[in-house]
């Protein structure tokens, strides 16, 4: 386990939203990303609530944002180095935004994440 500061991981979450493509960023609506500093529900790095883009429709209005947890401690608890921790986080980023966009669990590890 490696301990990173709440504020640093806070940080690294930053980096890795900052490394989505422009035009990938720009399509995500109404969401909301967060840290809990808290290890989650057992086997989750992050998770997403809401309605991705892909289910949305005209009747799309009025709801609150979707959101995207990632969990500190869970994320913390894998990895040996803080290096570790930033290359989970991004993988764990990149996962969560890829459910905001309609992509599954198995269509993602397929592509890696």
């Amino acid at each position: 386990m490696v301990d990173v500061d709440p504020e640093r991981f806070e940080m690294m979450v930053s980096e890795a939203l900052d490394g989505i493509p422009a035009e990938l960023g720009e399509l995500m609506t109404n969401v909301a990303v967060t840290v809990q500093h808290v290890s989650g529900p057992p086997g989750l790095l992050g998770l997403y609530q809401g309605v991705p883009l892909t289910r949305r429709s005209s009747f799309y209005a009025g709801v609150l944002p979707d959101r995207i947890t990632i969990y500190r401690l869970a994320i913390c608890a894998l990895c040996v180095s803080e290096s570790d921790v930033v290359e989970q986080v991004r993988r764990t980023v990149i996962h969560e935004v890829g459910h905001h966009f309609g992509i599954g669990d198995a269509r993602l590890r397929e592509l890696g994440w």
